[in-house]
């Protein structure tokens, strides 16, 4: 059975990060998930911060170097994303916004989309409602009900009566992304376009 592509895009900006490391957790606990459904899926993480330089002379020539093209083909046939910045300001990152400003408007709809985000404190977890969430909306993807936020003090903490900690929250997420690609089929491969030869073209003309 043809595995699922499922695309990691994390825009932390220091090495290591929390973001990245949230990234990879929730693309850990889906593909956990996932197999326990008997399905299979590749991961393939986009790493904002080496591609930088290319989105920003992408805005101004608006040509992709080759490592940014490659991110933009990944998560163009992706069957899902999951998408980690941090939050600076209360929204997005401005690394993250710019890679899916490069990004066609419809290269994700109809995808799901697992969104989630880092933050140095609590207070900023409804970034994720007000600017995330609208954000994949627009670009008429299928974004999962359950977003997860991790501030610094989230990290190890086991929750309380009211609010379930990071990794209850992480599983939770994963479990519906993979409910939702459990019922669905990967997406075809995309096949290069086949070039016909300039002789072939000249004989049909002159039928």
């Amino acid at each position: 059975m043809t595995a699922f592509k499922l695309v990691v895009v994390s825009a932390g900006l220091s090495k290591p990060s929390s973001t990245r490391l949230l990234a990879d957790r929730l693309a850990d606990s889906t593909v956990r998930r996932l197999a326990l459904e008997g399905r299979e899926a590749e991961v393939t993480v986009v790493e904002l911060r080496d591609l930088a330089v290319e989105i920003a002379n992408n805005l101004v020539t608006g040509f992709p170097g080759a490592g940014l093209r490659a991110a933009i083909e990944a998560v163009t046939e992706a069957d899902a994303l999951i998408a980690v910045t941090p939050i600076f300001t209360a929204s997005y990152s401005g690394l993250f916004k710019s890679f899916f400003d490069v990004v066609d408007n419809d290269a994700l709809t109809g995808k799901p989309v697992l969104i989630a985000a880092t933050g140095g404190t609590p207070r900023h977890s409804l970034a994720l409602e007000h600017a995330v969430r609208p954000l994949f909306s627009y670009l008429r993807a299928v974004v999962l009900p359950t977003a997860v936020y991790a501030a610094t003090d989230d990290w190890g903490a086991a929750g309380d009566g009211l609010t379930d900690g990071l990794p209850r929250r992480i599983d939770r997420a994963a479990g519906e992304l993979a409910a939702l690609l459990a019922g669905r089929a990967p997406a075809a491969p995309v096949l290069p376009d086949q070039v016909v030869p300039f002789a072939e073209q000249l004989a049909a003309l002159r039928v």
